[in-house]
């Protein structure tokens, strides 16, 4: 199979639009006619991520109709409404939103603590919903919300960002197809310097490893599944400024292998240092930086179009950080296919970022 067919096929990509743009594009234009888009809105505007998935949402006229946006603080919907990611949107109130005629899906953009009770709200509404990270401080909670989708039918998709990365994805399908060999190791870094402004905000929540590092710990239990058991450690750069756990690192154990991952909060230009590499007895995938990504490929023998050794792989463009899982998202809801990440693995994903964050299971 040479490489084009490989990023074509490997896994059965529902971000298909990463590896032939051009047809998707085409067959999404010959198709969108037939279909009506999805009615969706979005609650909150606090999310790091919120502005994006907005401006992402608005430029997927094919797959969305944005009919609304929430944000019950007065003052912070006066800062950001004249943003360009928001400009000319419809202000509504949540209870408005809800009841707007043919509502289907809510983006929950809101700060870390009312995600899972504002997802809950949606969910009992009868709304699919975009659940960005992590998923609270309850583990209990966000259960229930899972449980919830599933007895009414509906989609709870997660928001970790590199589900869709081209070179996540083509290390996951190098790992499923055995590429690898048996994997042994891993080890992933994901930091930034964040101000002071920020620390106070990020000070509310268990610290680094909530914030940042859920991101890889989604892929790793992608490639490992539910660790075995969890080592957390934490240390405080300032203490006499705030109590942010801004260095953080844990360790999981699995039955054949280790992984470590890193975030820091205080890393200068650490964007560019963030890294994840998987290593099996036959292989090495190593991804740095994450984004854009770059992916060097090792092998112990010749394999399909790649040789023996070090190499880089040529990875296609992606369109937008946010654009494919919101693709996916569309066609979830409307039947063409099911989640490629089961409510098991959103679920062990939270239990293993909480203990990694050294914060308490309820």
């Amino acid at each position: 199979m040479d490489r084009r067919k490989f990023l074509q096929t490997a896994g059965q990509f529902t971000a298909v639009a990463v590896v032939a743009p051009g047809l998707v594009e085409s067959s999404r234009a010959q198709a969108v006619h037939a279909r009506e888009r999805i009615k969706i809105g979005q609650i909150g505007t606090a999310h790091a991520h919120a502005s994006g998935k907005m401006a992402t949402l608005r430029r997927l006229r094919d797959d969305y109709e944005v009919v609304g946006i929430v944000e019950p603080d007065r003052d912070r919907q006066k800062r950001v409404k004249n943003d360009s990611d928001y400009r000319a949107m419809e202000w509504v109130s949540e209870e408005q939103l809800l009841n707007t005629p043919g509502l289907q899906a809510v983006a929950v953009e809101t700060a870390v603590s009312e995600l899972v009770p504002t997802a809950m709200r949606c969910v009992s509404a009868g709304m699919h919903v975009h659940l960005d990270k992590p998923a609270g401080l309850s583990l209990r909670a966000f259960k229930g919300l899972l449980d919830e989708a599933v007895r009414r039918k509906l989609t709870a998709q997660m928001g970790y960002m590199f589900r869709h990365n081209p070179a996540f994805r083509f290390c996951f399908q190098a790992v499923q197809e055995g590429w690898l060999g048996d994997v042994f190791e891993m080890h992933g870094v994901i930091s930034k310097d964040v101000d002071a402004e920020q620390r106070k905000e990020l000070a509310l929540y268990p610290g680094s490893m909530f914030e940042l590092g859920c991101h890889l710990i989604d892929a790793l239990v992608k490639v490992l599944g539910r660790p075995a058991r969890i080592n957390s450690f934490s240390r405080r750069t300032h203490p006499q400024q705030d109590d942010l756990a801004d260095n953080q690192l844990a360790v999981f154990e699995y039955a054949k292998a280790t992984a470590i991952i890193r975030s820091a909060l205080i890393e200068v230009e650490g964007q560019q240092r963030r890294q994840f590499v998987v290593c099996g007895d036959r292989g090495t995938v190593e991804i740095r930086p994450l984004e854009p990504p770059r992916l060097l490929l090792a092998l112990d023998r010749p394999l399909k179009e790649y040789r023996k050794g070090y190499q880089e792989v040529a990875l296609p463009p992606m369109p937008g950080r946010y654009d494919d899982q919101l693709v996916e998202l569309a066609r979830i809801i409307r039947g063409e296919k099911e989640s490629e990440y089961s409510l098991e693995h959103d679920l062990a994903v939270q239990e293993a970022v909480l203990k990694a964050s050294g914060a308490p299971l309820d």
